[in-house]
C-alpha cells in the first residue's frame, strides 16, 4: 500500500484548503445572517456567547471520554472531542466574520503575530 502524501495524483479536498475553509465560513456567516432571530448588536453578541456553549461541550466530552461521571461513565470517544473542538474552532471564526468582513486577514495577522512570539522568527527551530 502507497502513503497517500507521496501520490501525486491525489488532489487535495478544496474545503481543507485556507481558501476552502474561508469561503465556507464566509457561507455559514451568510446562512445564520439569513436565518438569525435577532438582529444587530444584540445578535452579534449571542453569536460569540454560542463559543461559551460550544466550549461547555467540550467539556462534557472529555468527561464522557473519561468516565469522569461514576453515574453516567465513559459516554463519548475522543472522536467526539475532536468533532467539539472543530465546533469551537469553527463558532470563533464565523463569530469573528460577524465582526468584519476582513476576518480571513484579522486572523492570518493574529495568527502571524502569535506564531512570531512564542516560535520566533526562526519558527521554534532548535539549533
Amino acid at each position: 500500500m502507497s502513503d497517500p502524501s507521496t501520490n501525486l495524483s491525489v488532489s487535495p479536498d478544496p474545503a481543507l484548503s485556507p481558501a476552502g475553509l474561508w469561503d465556507s465560513v464566509d457561507a455559514l456567516h451568510a446562512w445564520l445572517d439569513a436565518n438569525r432571530a435577532v438582529d444587530g448588536r444584540e445578535g452579534l453578541l449571542l453569536r460569540v456567547l454560542k463559543l461559551s456553549e460550544e466550549v461547555g461541550e467540550v467539556a462534557q466530552a472529555v468527561i464522557g471520554a473519561t468516565g469522569q461521571n461514576p453515574r453516567k461513565g465513559t459516554t463519548h470517544g475522543w472522536d467526539d472531542v475532536q468533532a467539539e473542538l472543530c465546533d469551537v474552532a469553527l463558532t470563533a471564526l464565523v463569530a469573528l466574520r460577524g465582526l468584519t468582513p476582513d476576518a480571513r486577514e484579522v486572523f492570518a495577522r493574529h495568527l502571524a503575530g502569535v506564531a512570531e512570539r512564542s516560535l520566533g522568527a526562526d519558527g521554534g527551530a532548535r539549533h
